[in-house]
């Protein structure tokens, strides 16, 4: 029985491309489940001090869907770093400019913070409609 802790090293990942269709999924669920896939959580070979994890394109992210009444009162804050430049966007507008962006924000905000989480989110790969140019990695759908 080998009780000692193995670690991977960098040329020793093995990548996966994942796809998922966003129609009809409600968006923090779908968030959670992919958070975990772009660190490497989901293999046995999950090493926290490195980025073990797989490749995520989202696909018809405009369709994606939130429960209650969110769809109107959920906003987004930044600020521009001008005096008074604190901006607010519900989710309603966000959806009709940035269709893509409440995925990547909600993905963003479950993943590690610093330079790792950074090099993580970089997997994620979003699309507001059904194509994509990345058939040649031949991903493989992902049921969420």
């Amino acid at each position: 029985m080998n009780t000692k802790t193995q670690f991977l090293k960098p040329e020793q990942v093995d990548r996966t491309w994942w796809i998922v269709d966003a129609t009809d999924l409600v968006l923090g669920r779908m968030a959670a489940k992919i958070a975990p896939i772009l660190q490497g959580k989901h293999r046995p070979t999950y090493t926290p001090n490195m980025d073990t994890g797989d490749h995520v394109v989202v696909i018809n992210a405009e369709k994606v869907r939130v429960t209650g009444s969110k769809r109107l009162n959920k906003t987004y804050d930044w600020y521009t770093y001008h005096r008074g430049g604190h901006k607010t966007m519900t989710y309603d507008k966000m959806i009709k400019k940035h269709p893509t962006r409440p995925i990547e924000l909600a993905v963003r905000r479950m993943m590690p913070k610093g330079r790792l989480g950074r090099q993580m989110f970089s997997k994620l790969k979003v699309y507001a409609g059904p194509e994509h140019p990345h058939q040649a990695q031949q991903p493989r759908p992902l049921e969420l």
